[in-house]
């Protein structure tokens, strides 16, 4: 079993495969749809919106809302800090 400390590490590598890179702020940021829909995500984390809000609490990524959705946050920016 993987615990908490290692899936949030997992998440930080799998944004910045993903996700894009803010010129201005050098954050790398991903919709979260793009997230939970990637296959290899899928296949890394049995539940990544539980990885996500262990990974806001330790202020590592910001997201607006406490809880996301698949379908309506779709949208919504996870910021890598």
């Amino acid at each position: 079993m993987v615990n908490v400390d290692e899936e949030v590490d997992l998440l930080k590598r799998e944004i910045k495969r993903l996700g894009t890179q803010d010129p201005s702020t050098g954050k790398t940021s991903v919709k979260f749809g793009k997230l939970v829909r990637d296959d290899e995500c899928a296949n890394i984390f049995e539940a990544i919106v539980g990885t996500l809000r262990a990974a806001k609490k330790r202020k590592i990524v910001a997201y607006d809302g406490e809880i996301l959705l698949q379908g309506p946050h779709d949208n919504v920016d996870i910021v890598l800090l």
